[in-house]
């Protein structure tokens, strides 16, 4: 039995956690790209060695650890440090997640969900077995980023816009989740998705 790998993506306030939360329910692994960025720089890693030598110890905090809001201030104008980081960060975290996918083959899985913000951005989701895309209308995603993030609806709008609009990840996603609902119609969705992948990757439902 083959094992693919279905990559999960949306936009800022969509609900990717919320979905892939559903495919956690029904058996399906779930490896969430950013909890693998934190822990390829958990203390004692040759990636946050790694980190400290390029930027300084004063990326650390008192606890010893990766001090993710200096980090962001640190590269978030600097172009070139952003890709200096990027290039300690993105090989460690390819590797990690495809020795998860590696161990989850070997339990025989049918196929796991990779949740990741960026995928269709990163061109990532090219190398998916399939693309599932969470989407929700405009309204429902400003509200849901002012409520998260405590911000007017202008500065939730902004954020919005700074990023690739849902519209074309939904051009490009081999499934679309509908999250502007309520829970019971997303997780409706979620099930025939999950149907349609076993069948597609060889599983049994």
């Amino acid at each position: 039995m083959a094992f693919a790998v279905a990559g999960l993506t949306g936009g800022i306030g969509s609900g990717k956690s919320t979905v892939a939360a559903m495919f956690s329910e029904l058996g399906v692994p779930v490896v969430d790209a950013d909890r693998v960025a934190r822990d390829v720089v958990e203390p004692g890693t040759d990636g946050l060695a790694a980190v400290v030598e390029a930027f300084g110890d004063g990326m650390l905090g008192e606890d010893g650890r990766l001090d993710r809001a200096k980090l962001g201030e640190r590269v978030f104008d600097d172009e070139a440090a952003r890709r200096r980081l990027e290039g300690i960060l993105h090989p460690r975290i390819a590797a990690a997640s495809m020795a998860r996918f590696a161990q989850l083959a070997e339990e025989g899985h049918p196929y796991a969900i990779y949740e990741a913000a960026l995928l269709v951005e990163s061109g990532r989701h090219r190398m998916m077995g399939a693309l599932i895309v969470v989407a929700v209308d405009e309204a429902t995603q400003v509200a849901r980023v002012e409520a998260r993030d405590a911000l007017s609806a202008e500065a939730a709008r902004k954020r919005i816009a700074a990023q690739l609009p849902l519209a074309e990840k939904v051009d490009v996603a081999d499934y679309v989740i509908r999250n502007d609902g309520d829970r019971d119609e997303t997780r409706a969705q979620v099930r025939e998705v999950h149907a349609s992948l076993l069948e597609r990757f060889g599983g049994k439902p």
